[in-house]
């Protein structure tokens, strides 16, 4: 009995631009039946491949214009997703919009795309890898400059293409290593050569070049900023400076931030999440004001970075020590880090300066891509395997070493994960991305 034939994958179609009204509206269709498609809208008037041509879309079924438009015709597996796909350059009205997702909608075969469908066939289909679909969502939720930059690198391939160099070496040095334990006892196999050492401390270097790349959780969700010191030192009038706006609350009265208080912030195009805390001191026989005293300790053991505005001996270590309120006639002369005051804004220009510095350390620099906790554990897999594989003498346990660093590295690109997991990365993105 002749296998069943495999079912075609449905045609997807969606509004890839942004909704109408708008000056062009870009609409894409994905799949095996997107050029009969094409034929149905444009009466068999299909455009040559990969050439833009100005064609009058019609309603397959009653045969009425619906609008005059600019197409391209992609045929797989050379386009965006793998598949044949066409995009239909559309005046962006309202209405233009909806009559041609209706006649697509009711043509057999194909359907609305879900949220990120598109993306997930390229990776499917091998146009990008993992960490390209992950660059790709991150840059659609970037908010920042550092943000936009990090997720360049990584959609444009950076991080794949490391990799790609370290698959191809481990595959080369398992292969080697595999002759020599299967066919050892064969004439035509040479032993193992000097250089496969040599090239195994090289691959292992580069990975771990890569192991101390900065953490993308710091650029996504900002750089952990504590504002702390004892009541009515100015943590929230400066918090509310930092952010301009009034994200706390500022009151004559000891104790008013009683809770923590998180403002996401971007200063100099870097992210940052600032962070009030309550008034640090001893005693006190409000429970809940016991309660944000802790909460506000919990945030200083957290923080990247501490802005300290109390007495500077009382600072917790590495903190910036603030001395705040300078504006007030009775400030005491002391040993700050820095001297301002929110209310004047004097000496604001220089914290933001002094944070961003700081920043600098935290961060990757302009050519260089953070790693997610996703990546960093596989990165971190694939060294720990590799040193295994450099201490190892038995050849049998070395080749086993390989093993578990080519099984962590295929972990990076996707190929060897779970389909929660993907389905977890893909109903990130919009729909027609």
């Amino acid at each position: 009995m002749p296998p069943a034939a495999a079912s075609k994958p449905a045609t997807i179609f969606a509004l890839s631009s942004g909704a109408p009204p708008a000056g062009v509206a870009v609409v894409r269709i994905s799949g095996p039946d997107a050029g009969p498609a094409l034929d149905r809208l444009t009466a068999g008037k299909r455009p040559a491949p990969r050439r833009a041509s100005l064609r009058t879309l019609a309603d397959p079924d009653s045969g009425l214009a619906l609008d005059r438009a600019l197409l391209l015709w992609l045929p797989g597996p050379g386009s965006a997703t793998g598949e044949d796909m066409a995009e239909l350059h559309l005046h962006g009205g309202r209405a233009v919009t909806s009559a041609v997702l209706g006649a697509l909608a009711r043509l057999p075969g194909l359907r609305a795309a879900q949220a990120g469908e598109f993306t997930r066939r390229a990776f499917e289909n091998g146009r990008i890898d993992l960490n390209e679909a992950e660059g790709l969502a991150d840059l659609l939720a970037a908010e920042t400059e550092a943000q936009r930059r990090n997720a360049m690198l990584l959609a444009d391939g950076a991080l794949s293409r490391a990799i790609e160099g370290w698959q191809m070496t481990l595959l080369s040095l398992s292969a080697r290593l595999e002759a020599q334990l299967d066919f050892a006892d064969e004439e035509d196999v040479a032993p193992l050569d000097p250089g496969f050492a040599a090239e195994l401390v090289a691959l292992s270097a580069d990975i771990a070049r890569w192991r101390g790349r900065p953490s993308a959780e710091r650029l996504r969700d900002g750089i952990r900023v504590v504002l702390a010191g004892p009541p009515n030192a100015g943590k929230s009038t400066l918090l509310n400076a930092l952010t301009g706006r009034e994200a706390a609350i500022v009151t004559p009265i000891a104790g008013t931030t009683r809770d923590l208080i998180e403002a996401p912030v971007a200063l100099g195009g870097v992210p940052f999440l600032l962070i009030d805390t309550a008034g640090l001191h001893d005693g006190g026989d409000d429970e809940v004001e016991r309660i944000g005293i802790d909460r506000a300790a919990q945030a200083i053991a957290a923080a990247d970075m501490i802005l300290w505005l109390g007495e500077p001996d009382d600072a917790p270590p590495g903190a910036l020590k603030i001395g705040a309120q300078c504006d007030r006639v009775d400030h005491p002369p002391s040993a700050h880090d820095l001297l301002l005051s929110a209310a004047s804004g004097e000496g604001m220009d220089a914290l933001i300066a002094l944070l961003l510095r700081r920043a600098a350390d935290l961060l990757p620099g302009e050519d260089e891509a953070a790693l997610s906790l996703r990546q960093r554990e596989a990165i971190d897999a694939a060294a720990e395997a590799l040193t295994l594989a450099k201490t190892e003498r038995d050849p049998v346990l070395v080749a086993e070493a390989l093993r578990l660093a080519r099984a962590a590295v295929d972990r990076l690109t996707g190929r060897a994960g779970t389909e929660d997991m993907l389905d977890g990365l893909f109903g990130r993105f919009c729909i027609g991305k």
